[in-house]
């Protein structure tokens, strides 16, 4: 138990982060128990423990653990718990990686319950969303959603520029001065390409040599540990997962064919869509549907694509094939729209459809031959730095959260 304290102080001690992801400010708000779901790698940890050291806490009124530690292996969270609280009166609690403990959710319960004066903050994988009803935990907890690094948060953390957010409908009514300001960023476009291809993951900022090395860990451990953990899978079905996401990275955003995939892997077209629900449920790929309701919605997605456009650069290395730009482009526009709280949906003329505008998305040659009929229509084009009417630059939509 000495340890737990001894770790907490070491991880103070080594935090040198200046700037702060866009929830911070809502870690701790009233509520008794916060959690904060989010694929590894996306600065859980550090948030947390960032804000423990700028808001004063220390051992002695606090603590930071993670979940995963071996000594959870023998002794109950909640009589660990219970014994600090009681024995030492801390009343507030940073648990790390919660989703690795059997039965988090039920003890979270029963403290919740007995102990009205504890707070406690967990995080976890984005596989919390399964289980986030469990024990009727939803009814009790603030659920947070840590998302990637913007483009926006991005040139803060490396000081080049600090802007608060746009939100769409700013960014729609006012792109030609936006751009303006933004376009005067040093090196805007040579920055964008960077953040492309590194950005989303935090880890990033200080050592951007070792990115993808720590990118494919993060895969790997998402698929040997978390997955094969929480699903229960066989070890010779694991190597599939990492394949559907080579083919993603490797291929046009296309209307997806689940039995044209399933023939290559050499299994059913259930299984592949199974296996593709688990990957968007780890937050490893995302997918588009059709905006419309009831259960065809839900059911039937119409494209997939990697999370990130980091992902599609890691992978496509790792592949050695070429990165398929048009699936990159589309993976950014779609994260930072979806990131900023906004639902993008499948469009039958331009690609996306957001809060009832089209968005044709491509290159600088780009042109509206897709959505020429279509009102409320916006092609957004990469490799541009300024605004025209109709145009929209893609890297401005970086700046959505």
């Amino acid at each position: 138990m000495t340890q737990f304290k001894q770790i907490y102080v070491r991880l103070m001690n080594g935090m040198d982060i200046k700037t702060h992801r866009y929830l911070y400010s809502k870690l701790l708000p009233d509520e008794r128990i916060v959690g904060v779901a989010g694929q590894r790698g996306v600065g859980k940890t550090t948030m947390m423990l960032q804000y423990l050291l700028e808001n004063g806490y220390n051992t002695q009124n606090s603590l930071y653990f993670s979940a995963d530690h071996i000594y959870f292996s023998e002794y109950r969270l909640y009589d660990y718990i219970e014994k600090k609280f009681l024995e030492e009166g801390i009343e507030l609690f940073f648990i790390d990686e919660i989703h690795r403990y059997t039965g988090w959710s039920q003890e979270l319960k029963n403290i919740y319950d007995s102990f009205p004066k504890i707070r406690i903050v967990f995080s976890g994988s984005s596989m919390l969303d399964l289980i986030k009803g469990e024990y009727d935990m939803s009814r009790r907890a603030l659920l947070l959603h840590l998302e990637g690094v913007s483009f926006r948060e991005y040139l803060s953390m490396k000081n080049i520029f600090k802007t608060d957010p746009f939100t769409m409908e700013e960014l729609l009514n006012d792109s030609v001065g936006i751009s303006e300001k933004l376009s005067t960023i040093p090196m805007i476009s040579g920055q964008f390409k960077d953040y492309l291809k590194y950005g989303y993951y935090p880890f990033s900022i200080n050592n951007v040599e070792s990115f993808s090395a720590k990118l494919l860990s993060i895969i790997d451990k998402t698929i040997q540990i978390d997955i094969a953990g929480f699903y229960n899978l066989k070890t010779q079905n694991l190597s599939l997962f990492k394949q559907i996401l080579l083919f993603l990275a490797t291929n046009p955003p296309g209307e997806f064919n689940i039995h044209n995939l399933a023939q290559s892997l050499k299994i059913d077209d259930k299984t592949v869509v199974n296996y593709l629900e688990i990957l968007i449920e780890t937050g490893l790929v995302t997918p588009l549907f059709y905006n419309s309701g009831g259960h065809k919605m839900l059911r039937k997605p119409v494209k997939y694509y990697l999370n990130n456009s980091s992902l599609y650069f890691t992978l496509a290395m790792e592949s050695g094939h070429e990165i398929e730009i048009g699936a990159l482009r589309e993976s950014f526009f779609l994260s930072m729209v979806k990131n900023a709280g906004l639902t993008p949906h499948y469009s039958s003329k331009g690609d996306f459809e957001v809060k009832g505008f089209t968005f044709e998305v491509g290159g600088k040659n780009k042109k509206r031959k897709q959505i020429k009929d279509v009102e409320r229509s916006f092609v957004v084009k990469d490799d541009v730095l300024i605004a025209q009417k109709g145009e929209i630059p893609l890297y401005l939509f970086g700046f959505l959260y």
